[in-house]
C-alpha cells in the first residue's frame, strides 16, 4: 500500500539547544580574539530560495485507498513472499468479523491502554506513574491523531504494493480478552483475508508481547506495525523537536536516530540486524525487541499535524513502523521511561537510548552526584543544582585566580598596545606592514609575560559543565517535573508569562561584565562584549529552568569573586578603561 505523502517544502529546521549554546560560545570566543585587531564586515545577505509548493495529497488518503482496490495476493511457488518467510495460515471455519465497534481497556500497575476493535489499534497508552506537562496522566499517543485512522498506534502498514483489497484500518476485528485480564487477541477473517494481532501485558513491568499476522489466500503478507503522529509527552514546548525513531545493532555503541525531517519527502524504509528499533522523546521510549530473529525493518515517517487539538499551527511529527520482513511479527515491546535502572534489567543495550552527549564523561557522574545529593541530603533538585554549581566553582578557583592575574597584566600593558595600534593606524589587513604590527604586539605580550588566551581559558571552563547539565536536565527522568520555588519543572522553561530566571541571568551577566577589567585597547570590543549578556539571554530564554539556574548561580559566584579581586588590587574595569582612554588622547599614565 502506498501512503500519500505531504510533499510541501518543510520549514527550515530550528537549531537544537545544544547547537544554540555552542554557537553562542563560538561567537563570544571569536569576539574576544578577533576584535582587538579588526572588526569584520557583516556578511552580505543572500537571497532566499523560492520553493514551488506541491499538491497536498494527504487529505485524499481515505478516498484514494478505498476507491482503488488492489486484487488479493495469491501465493505461488515463484512468489517473493515465500522467500521472505511466508507460511501457510489455515482459514478458520466461517468468517470472523466484528459486529460493532468495541473499546477494550487493559490496566496494569503501570499502564492503562485503550484499544479499539476497528482496526485493532491503540487509542491511548497512559503511563500511570507519570504526568503530562499540563498535570494530566501521561498519554504517549498524540491526541491530535484521533481524526486520522492511519496514524493510530499498531496500524498495519505495508512496505510495498502487495496488500489485501480491504482496508484493515477500518474493518471490525473480533476482540477476546485473555482470562488473566492482561491480554487481548484481535482477529479478522473474510474473503480469504486474515489478520490477527495479540497483546500480552505483565502486571508490574513495562514489557509487552506483541504479535501480528496478515495473509491473503494462505499467502502471508509482509507488514509493519506503525505508531505515527508523534510519541511521548505532546504537551511540552516544541514536543515534535525532541521525538525520533531510533535503532541499534549489537555491535554499535550508540543508537542511530532519525528526526522528523527524515521522512519529509516520503517514508524511509531501513532494515538490519538490530537489537531494538522504535520511537523516543527525551524521557520515554517505545522499543521493539525481536524475539525469533534479529532482522528488523523500520519505516520513518513525517506527519504534518496541529501542535494541539484545535490549533492552526502545524509541525512535522515523527512516526515509525516496525516489522520483521516475513510472515509475522513477534516482538517484546518496551514502552516506558528512559530510566537506566529499569532499562538495564530488560537489556543492557537499552541503556544506550539515554544519550549523554559530547561530555558524557562529565554528564554521567554529574547525574549520579545530583541523584545522590538529592536522595540523601538536599531532597530538592533545584538546591542540589545550586550546591553542585558552587562545588564546581570551588574546584576551579586556582584557574580563576590565574585568569584574574592575567587580566591585571593585560590591563597594565594596554598603553603599549595602544602605541602599536596608533603607529600602524590605517594599515589594512592585506598590507605587509600588518605582519610587522602583529610582531610588535606579540613582543608586548612577551614583555609583560602574558598569554593572549590566558584570560579566556578559565572563562570557558564552565562550558563543559553547562553542556553536561543540559544533557542531564534533558534526559534524566528523575528531574522531569522537579519543582523549585516558583518553578514547576526544572527540565522545562518557566511557564509564567515573564520568565524570571533568564532575566536574572541577563542582569547578573551585565553586572559581571561591567566589573571585569577590559583587556583590549579597542573600545568596539568592549561594547560588543557588553552585548554578550543579551545574546546569552536570547539563547537561554527557551532553555530548561535548571540549566538557567546553573548559569545564574555561576554568574553570582563570579560576581563575588570579582568583587574580592577588585578589592585586593586587581585593576578594575573602570580603571582599565581610563588607562586606555588617556593613552588614546596622547596623555600619560
Amino acid at each position: 500500500m502506498t501512503e500519500p505523502v505531504d510533499n510541501k517544502p518543510e520549514k527550515k529546521r530550528e537549531l537544537t539547544m545544544e547547537q544554540r549554546l555552542m554557537l553562542a560560545f563560538v561567537l563570544m570566543f571569536g569576539v574576544m580574539l578577533l576584535t582587538p585587531y579588526f572588526l569584520p564586515k557583516p556578511p552580505e545577505p543572500t537571497p532566499a530560495q523560492v520553493a514551488q509548493q506541491k499538491k497536498d495529497a494527504a487529505a485524499k488518503q481515505g478516498k484514494t485507498e478505498s476507491s482503488t482496490p488492489v486484487p488479493p495476493v495469491v501465493g505461488n511457488s515463484a512468489s517473493p513472499l515465500k522467500a521472505a518467510g511466508a507460511v501457510a495460515v489455515p482459514l478458520p471455519v466461517g468468517q470472523v468479523v466484528g459486529q460493532k465497534e468495541e473499546r477494550i481497556t487493559i490496566k496494569t500497575d503501570l499502564y492503562e491502554v485503550r484499544f479499539n476493535s476497528r482496526g485493532a489499534v491503540v487509542e491511548s497508552w497512559i503511563l500511570s506513574k507519570f504526568k503530562q506537562g499540563d498535570g494530566k496522566p501521561l498519554d504517549l499517543v498524540n491526541p491530535v491523531t484521533i481524526s486520522r485512522a492511519e496514524l493510530y498506534p499498531f496500524t498495519i502498514t505495508y512496505k510495498d504494493m502487495q496488500h489485501p483489497n480491504v482496508d484493515l484500518r477500518q474493518v471490525l476485528y473480533v476482540a477476546k480478552t485473555r482470562p488473566d485480564g492482561l491480554g487481548v487477541d484481535f482477529e479478522y477473517s473474510q474473503n480469504g483475508v486474515i489478520s490477527k494481532k495479540s497483546f500480552q501485558f505483565t502486571k508490574a513491568n513495562y514489557l509487552t508481547d506483541v504479535t501480528s499476522v496478515v495473509s491473503v489466500n494462505n499467502a502471508a503478507i509482509p507488514h509493519l506495525l506503525s505508531w505515527r503522529g508523534g510519541f511521548g509527552d505532546s504537551t511540552v514546548i516544541k514536543a515534535h523537536a525532541s521525538q525520533h525513531t531510533t535503532r541499534i545493532a549489537p555491535t554499535d555503541n550508540s543508537p542511530t536516530v532519525n528526526d522528523n525531517s527524515k521522512g519529509s519527502s516520503g517514508p524511509i524504509l531501513e532494515g538490519g540486524l538490530w537489537t531494538f528499533a522504535g520511537l523516543e522523546d527525551n524521557y520515554f521510549a517505545a522499543l521493539y525487541l525481536p524475539k525469533n530473529s534479529s532482522y528488523v525493518e523500520m519505516q520513518t515517517w513525517s506527519d504534518k499535524l496541529p501542535i494541539a487539538i484545535g490549533a492552526k499551527e502545524e509541525e512535522p511529527f515523527v512516526g515509525g513502523a516496525v516489522g520483521q520482513g516475513g510472515a509475522q511479527n513477534n516482538f517484546s515491546l518496551y514502552v516506558g521511561p528512559k530510566d537506566l535502572r529499569i532499562l538495564s534489567k530488560v537489556d543492557s543495550k537499552l541503556e544506550t537510548v539515554v544519550d549523554w552527549g559530547w561530555f558524557w564523561f562529565l554528564a554521567k557522574p554529574l547525574f549520579a552526584f545530583l541523584q545522590w545529593l538529592d536522595g540523601n541530603y538536599i531532597h530538592g533538585w533545584g538546591w542540589s543544582i545550586i550546591l553542585t554549581t558552587i562545588l564546581i566553582n570551588i574546584l576551579m578557583i586556582p584557574f580563576k585566580i590565574s585568569s584574574m592575574k592575567n587580566m591585571k597584566q593585560m590591563a597594565a600593558m594596554q598603553p603599549d598596545i595602544a602605541r602599536v595600534n596608533e603607529k600602524y593606524s590605517g594599515v589594512k589587513m592585506n598590507d605587509p606592514k600588518n605582519n610587522d604590527k602583529n610582531a610588535e604586539i606579540m613582543e608586548v605580550y612577551k614583555k609583560y609575560n602574558v598569554n593572549p588566551a590566558g584570560g579566556c581559558v578559565p572563562m570557558f571552563l564552565p562550558i563543559p559543565f553547562l553542556f553536561a547539565f543540559y544533557k542531564v536536565l534533558s534526559l534524566a527522568i528523575d528531574l522531569r517535573g522537579a519543582q523549585w520555588l516558583w518553578v514547576s519543572d526544572l527540565s522545562q522553561p518557566e511557564t509564567i508569562a515573564i520568565r524570571i530566571l533568564p532575566l536574572l541571568m541577563i542582569g547578573t551577566q551585565f553586572w559581571l561584565q561591567k566589573m571585569t577589567p577590559n583587556t583590549s585597547p579597542d573600545p568596539n570590543q568592549a561594547r560588543m562584549m557588553m552585548m554578550m549578556p543579551l545574546m546569552f539571554g536570547f539563547f537561554f530564554y527557551g532553555a530548561s529552568s535548571g540549566l538557567v539556574l546553573y548559569w545564574l548561580t555561576t554568574n553570582i559566584i563570579g560576581i563575588a569573586q570579582q568583587m574580592y579581586s577588585n578589592r585586593t588590587g586587581t585593576v578594575t574595569a573602570p580603571a582599565a578603561a581610563k588607562i586606555i582612554e588617556v593613552k588614546k588622547k596622547g596623555g600619560k599614565k
